[in-house]
């Protein structure tokens, strides 16, 4: 059975609308975890808010460029959750038909790899509650970044954090110690 796999990106004050505030922070590093998650996966499972956003951006990018990433999103196989959305135009793209658990567990019994849902939302809710989502991968990044705005965001000096130590339970749970960053 085919792993469901939820990547969101969040700020330290629990912000994770438009990620615009990740691009300082999506180095070598990340992008060789990004790419291990992708490697893994033959297919993406999008909210309709997100697949709008993504169908907007990654088209744009270079597909012939590897670092972009473009080739896999543009390529990918695309299953979209949505009530709303009936021709969906981003290459590869379906919308799910039908109730949403029953779907998604007739995709997950679908040979293949993984499948990749980007954000948190009522979709992931849903997901979560009947046992279908395998794991969850929160990319926390040092920043503050309130309301999210496209007209107004916090200045990136007087928003980042750099990370000085970590602390993780038995529990699970993970304590992130930070402290401004310098300017």
């Amino acid at each position: 059975m085919r792993k469901l796999i939820n990547s969101t990106y969040i700020t330290l004050d629990g912000v994770i609308e438009n990620p615009m505030w990740t691009v300082p922070y999506f180095d070598d590093e990340a992008s060789a975890y990004a790419g291990t998650l992708t490697g893994g996966a033959d297919a993406l499972l999008l909210g309709r808010k997100t697949y709008e956003g993504f169908a907007a951006a990654w088209p744009t990018r270079d597909e012939s460029d590897p670092s972009t990433g473009a080739a896999y999103f543009n390529n990918v196989k695309k299953w979209v959750a949505s009530r709303t959305l009936t021709d969906p135009q981003w290459r590869n793209s379906e919308v799910l038909q039908g109730d949403l658990v029953a779907e998604v567990g007739k995709l997950k019994a679908q040979d293949g790899k993984n499948i990749i849902q980007y954000g948190y939302g009522s979709v992931t809710q849903q997901l979560v509650e009947a046992g279908l989502v395998d794991e969850v991968h929160f990319w926390i990044h040092p920043v503050l970044v309130g309301e999210p705005s496209l007209t107004s965001p916090l200045s990136d000096a007087a928003a980042s954090f750099e990370l000085i130590g970590t602390k993780v339970f038995g529990s699970g749970t993970i304590v992130a110690t930070y402290r401004p960053k310098a300017a």
